[in-house]
């Protein structure tokens, strides 16, 4: 029996819609070991294997990336706010 399962292959616009980040952000990781290398499919043309975008999405702590926002308004804590009236 054959265990091969296909991955599909991402062009690099499709790498970027997933994963929010820039082209020179995205071959900047993949030359630091820090996203999965792209697949050299001819002389001009990459693609990335679904699976390991998807693993490394998945690797990706979540909720990082600024300070955290509610949908409740700000409460506003001056000393006129808190003086009553």
């Amino acid at each position: 029996m054959n265990s091969f399962t296909a991955d599909r292959l991402l062009r690099l616009p499709q790498v970027l819609a997933i994963v929010g980040l820039s082209r020179d952000s995205v071959y900047r990781l993949a030359r630091e070991g820090r996203f999965p290398r792209p697949l050299k499919l001819a002389e001009k043309a990459s693609a990335w294997r679904e699976s390991e975008v998807q693993a490394w999405m998945a690797s990706r702590p979540r909720g990082t990336g600024g300070p955290a926002r509610s949908n409740t308004p700000a409460v506003e804590t001056t000393a006129a706010a808190r003086e009553p009236s």
